[in-house]
């Protein structure tokens, strides 16, 4: 239990730690990224320029673990559910949290919509019919955390339990179980292979959930972007991410681009999370989970600690006593 508990906290940790690194660099080119910070080399403050993460200080998370949090407290105070209607309104509450601090960093565009349609009177089931950007896959987490990934289709119904509300689609679903399954696979104790396996296997059944939309498949480019960027020197693995992957909001971009720096870092976290951040693009949620799961393999031992104290610090983060309750569920 006790290298398990590692393990779960690593992946959850390592979440905040990816988002943290790519915070301010998120929606910069990666031209623009390496004309600022030449190679981000750790935290830095968000520069007063940047639209959506101005003002914002060094190490500090964003939406990626806010949500991931309310995922993972819904879950232990649901006895393993998620009320999707509960989820609408928690979601909605903590934007409102945000624009009365005066963030830019809001809710994202699938989600945004979803909510907007449910405050107006839709029914969750429909809410989330066109949602495919990367918002359940950033805050799915906990659900690897708090379930093991096999049998695969009751697995699943916990994936798609965090996405209905907001990406209740084929290519929303697939990317979250890709992300849940692997967090899942790392923290039951497999490694990196492992985890990545049992992401391609989750994506595929994923893909076949939730309302049909036109979009590549996320397991495919899963497998493709792993022997695309195999052996290649970091800048050079880099660019052809940004130019063939993809680092935009859309999941079949930004998953398959976290599993492409997981294979160029070979799976350690930090390096991961850094390589993430110095893309641009959807950066803080590419490396969240990248973070997720290469933490969920190497575990809380395996992050800089020095890092997870500027995590806990500058944003009174404590993610042990609901890691520990969310292991009690497997």
């Amino acid at each position: 239990m006790t290298d398990r508990l590692d393990r779960a906290l690593g992946a959850f940790y390592g979440l905040a730690l990816g988002d943290a690194l790519g915070m301010p660099t998120q929606v910069m080119s990666r031209q623009d990224v390496v004309r600022v910070y030449g190679t981000l080399a750790g935290f830095e403050p968000a520069r007063p320029d940047n639209p959506v993460s101005a003002g914002m200080p060094a190490g500090s998370v964003t939406d990626d673990t806010d949500q991931a949090v309310i995922v993972g407290r819904l879950i232990d105070e649901g006895h393993g559910r998620i009320d999707p209607l509960r989820l609408a309104h928690e979601l909605l509450a903590w934007e409102k949290e945000m624009k009365a601090k005066g963030s830019f960093d809001l809710l994202g565009p699938s989600t945004k919509a979803a909510l907007d349609a449910v405050a107006a009177g839709a029914s969750v089931s429909e809410a989330g019919r066109t949602g495919t950007t990367n918002g359940a896959a950033m805050r799915v987490t906990p659900v690897g955390i708090a379930f093991p990934a096999e049998p695969l289709e009751p697995f699943l119904d916990h994936v798609v339990e965090s996405c209905q509300v907001t990406h209740d689609t084929n290519v929303g679903i697939a990317g979250a179980a890709a992300v849940a399954a692997a967090v899942s696979t790392g923290v039951g104790g497999g490694s990196l292979d492992e985890a990545v396996a049992a992401a391609v296997t989750a994506a595929k059944a994923g893909a076949r959930r939730g309302h049909w939309v036109a979009g590549a498949d996320i397991a495919a480019r899963i497998e493709w972007v792993r022997g695309l960027v195999r052996d290649l020197p970091e800048a050079e693995a880099l660019d052809l991410i940004v130019d063939l992957v993809g680092t935009s909001v859309a999941s079949q971009e930004s998953v398959p681009a976290a599993f492409a720096v997981l294979t160029v870092a070979d799976g350690e976290p930090w390096r991961a999370a850094l390589l993430a951040a110095n893309l641009g693009g959807d950066s803080d949620t590419i490396a969240a989970i990248a973070g997720a799961v290469a933490g969920s393999v190497t575990g809380l031992s395996g992050l800089p600690a020095d890092a997870v104290r500027t995590l806990r610090t500058v944003n009174s983060l404590e993610l042990e006593p609901l890691t520990a309750r969310l292991l009690t569920l497997r």
